[in-house]
């Protein structure tokens, strides 16, 4: 019996750019507000926003976007321009609308797996915005189930690779992010493979598991070798 089955990718700084439009859009937020507070300030204040509205928005643009205006009415006592909460609204717009792109190697690395193995895009965020993104990429027609989650914990995991042929000791997931991808995977019996981005959200940050099932990669121009590796 083979020992994985089934493979499934993160989307956003896995296979396209997600964080980098995130950075670009914090330092206009640090321009347009430059008035009222230095940019690091801003950036633990909007961070500690961001952290407290996860429950409220979830995790994409749409929750990002809200979190930067209530940040900008908490660092100016309430008297932030209307001109300006209508530029951040507008580039919660920007961000939305921008073109996908694909990261290095994504497609190859899909396309590698796809003839043997069960293939799942696992992503968490705004349902539509990443139903948009998916449509973009070009990829959809590779996977056979795709899961957008309100979060990424082991009981998502388990619930997704439990019910498929092997069950989670034959599943792997492969993904940007240790705290949302790995670790949980591996907490409940699957391989986790962490493929590093140049960007991270500082409340994705987790520590590398002691486990056997983990694996770390360059990038994705290595996986298909570790797949044929595991089996």
């Amino acid at each position: 019996m083979k020992k994985l089955r089934t493979i499934a990718f993160d989307a956003d700084d896995t296979l396209w750019h997600n964080e980098r439009f995130f950075h670009f859009t914090q330092q206009r937020f640090a321009e347009l507000l430059g008035d009222f507070a230095e940019p690091d300030h801003l950036d633990a204040r909007l961070l500690a926003a961001e952290k407290r509205n996860i429950g409220h928005y979830g995790f994409g643009v749409k929750g990002f976007t809200l979190s930067m205006i209530e940040t900008a009415i908490e660092v100016t006592d309430g008297r932030v321009p209307a001109t300006v909460i209508a530029q951040l609204l507008e580039a919660g717009r920007d961000m939305l609308d921008h073109p996908l792109e694909l990261l290095p190697h994504a497609k190859e690395a899909v396309e590698g797996v796809v003839e043997d193995h069960h293939l799942l895009l696992i992503t968490k965020g705004d349902l539509l915005h990443q139903e948009r993104k998916l449509a973009q990429s070009g990829l959809g027609d590779l996977f056979d189930g795709v899961e957008i989650v309100s979060d990424k914990q082991p009981q998502t995991y388990q619930r997704i690779f439990g019910g498929l042929p092997g069950g989670t000791q034959a599943s792997m997931m492969v993904g940007n992010s240790m705290k949302s991808d790995v670790r949980p995977a591996i907490d409940v019996g699957s391989w986790g493979v962490f493929v590093p981005h140049d960007l991270a959200w500082d409340l994705e940050h987790a520590e590398a598991p002691q486990s056997e099932r983990y694996h770390a990669i360059a990038d994705l121009s290595e996986l298909s070798d570790l797949v044929a590796k595991i089996g």
